[in-house]
């Protein structure tokens, strides 16, 4: 059962890698794409977060999906349809039809994580959750290292038109795969992976009862939703603009830019596995479930913050790269956490739900990310400003996680 599972883990994080490298098609291919289309960097910033609002909104219906149907149907489905739809962009001829078909690929991509989480809440019991959530969380902090210089290669290869239909068709090979080797667990390894009592409320018998509508009830569910959306407004300035900054502000050539902007991501990496340890160590030592959740994730953003906030005033490159370097380590401390700790704190049946919400709350940020960025350069020509913002709403995400969401497992609310 074991090599079972820990291969399921490792197929997600497959996956996870494959799902950012479509997201990171168009920030790789940014100044390239801003050049054809004539774009500003308003405009580049609207196309930047096309993909992030409609993947906010499609959260709320895609967890409850998961909840009803299972993530074996729903990352299938997922998976085909996002890799047709970065294969269509290939074909895209202005800014309009990029921006389509960004939002649908927002929307397609909606399932993926929420369906990495209930498969993680159905294999791996509480105390041992931390770290396979982690683990599927670096697929994406993977493909965000090798994407610079793994995309720049393609598309100097093929084109940019190239690189989203080679990217798009490795997904198609990951839902045929899925389909065939993913199963949930049977009764009898339910029950030994969360005892007898739990297995009875195993939630695929329950899944007509689910309803994520209640979860806005409770004031952990609306200080989860600020908390990430803090902590993924960062995230997405990194993941949008660093290309452009890295070319723009400090003097890389395409080509050296894939190798540079792959120092912060390579530190994401580390970062969700550290944050994952953490937590179940935490846990090993007697801390409580939510506490230990909580530690990661709030020590991250502030520690995300205080590197990212002196960024803004550092002129010396090395320096100005250590720092983002460290501030993304730190940003990504808390990711794996942040879904664990939705599973921790929602009913068995609406684990997904909750996860969902969350990562709305998340990608609210993300999508105000890029807008606000180009918004600034339009503004004041510099990222000074870009860093200052990211660093206050790091704090942000901290305090609302640190001080106000709390263990209400014996409380109404």
């Amino acid at each position: 059962m074991n090599k079972v599972r820990w291969a399921i883990v490792a197929l997600l994080v497959v996956g996870g890698v494959v799902n950012y490298l479509d997201r990171s098609t168009l920030s790789i291919a940014n100044t390239t794409i801003a050049k054809e289309f004539h774009l500003g960097p308003v405009q580049m910033g609207l196309l930047l977060s096309a993909f992030s609002w409609p993947y906010a909104i499609a959260n709320l219906p895609s967890g409850w999906l998961v909840d009803k149907f299972g993530p074996k149907k729903m990352f299938a489905w997922a998976a085909g349809l996002w890799s047709i739809v970065s294969m269509l962009m290939a074909i895209a001829g202005s800014f309009g039809a990029m921006y389509a078909l960004r939002v649908l690929l927002g929307v397609a991509e909606s399932p993926f994580f929420t369906s990495g989480l209930k498969v993680n809440q159905r294999w791996f019991n509480q105390e041992e959750r931390a770290v396979p959530v982690s683990v599927v969380n670096t697929g994406s902090q993977i493909a965000n290292a090798v994407a610079p210089p793994l995309l720049v290669a393609i598309m100097l290869a093929t084109s940019w038109r190239g690189m989203f239909i080679i990217i798009g068709a490795l997904g198609l090979v990951v839902a045929a795969v899925w389909l065939r080797f993913y199963r949930d667990p049977a009764l009898q390894e339910y029950r030994a992976i969360h005892g007898r009592e739990q297995a009875a409320a195993e939630p695929t018998t329950q899944a007509d009862r689910v309803g994520w509508g209640e979860l806005f009830k409770h004031s952990n569910t609306w200080f989860m939703i600020l908390g990430a959306f803090g902590i993924f407004y960062t995230v997405w300035v990194y993941l949008t603009w660093l290309p452009s900054y890295l070319q723009k502000s400090l003097g890389f050539s395409l080509t050296t830019m894939g190798w540079v902007a792959m120092l912060p991501f390579m530190c994401g990496i580390a970062g969700v596995l550290v944050g994952g340890w953490l937590s179940n160590a935490l846990l090993r030592r007697g801390v409580s479930t939510v506490l230990a959740r909580k530690i990661p994730i709030v020590g991250g953003a502030a520690l995300a913050a205080a590197a990212v906030l002196p960024a803004a005033y550092v002129t010396n490159v090395p320096g100005v790269i250590a720092l983002l370097s460290i501030g993304y380590f730190f940003a990504q401390v808390p990711i794996g956490c942040l879904w664990t700790l939705a599973a921790d704190v929602a009913p068995a049946e609406q684990v997904a739900s909750l996860g969902a919400i969350q990562n709305f709350g998340g990608f609210i940020g993300a999508a105000v990310a890029p807008v606000v960025t180009g918004a600034i350069l339009a503004a004041t020509k510099q990222y000074s400003l870009v860093f200052v913002v990211g660093g206050v709403l790091l704090i942000v995400g901290a305090l609302s996680y640190g001080l106000f969401v709390k263990d209400r497992s014996h409380r109404t609310a």
